[in-house]
């Protein structure tokens, strides 16, 4: 009987070591899934980093002063356009005045 257990031992044994040597076998067709995705990652991961470092070589977003600066540009232009109406106004008044300054001289200058 001791025998008997000591030899169903044995094949039982024997048969787990059977089963662990085949399922710690690796398939070749998943070592080489796996191969090809550590690679891929290792492309990802250097694809990422020069993203990320170009996106630190990257000036400043400048869209507010920008922004700002076309608000000043347009008051400018604005206060530009009412000037240059002051101006023609002023011009206008000169020519008017000179001309009756004219007329002024003229008439008594004959005299």
């Amino acid at each position: 009987m001791i025998v008997s257990r000591l030899h169903s031992s044995s094949y039982l044994w024997c048969a787990l070591s059977v089963l662990t040597l085949v399922s710690c076998r690796e398939d070749s067709q998943l070592v080489e899934k796996r191969e090809k995705q550590k690679v891929e990652i290792t492309r990802l991961k250097a694809e990422v980093a020069l993203i990320e470092e170009k996106l630190k070589d990257l000036p400043p977003d400048v869209s507010l002063a920008l922004a700002e600066a076309k608000q000043v540009s347009e008051k400018q232009s604005a206060e530009v356009e009412r000037l240059e109406g002051v101006v023609a106004e002023l011009n206008a008044r000169k020519r008017s005045l000179q001309s009756k300054f004219d007329d002024y001289r003229v008439k008594y200058q004959a005299k």
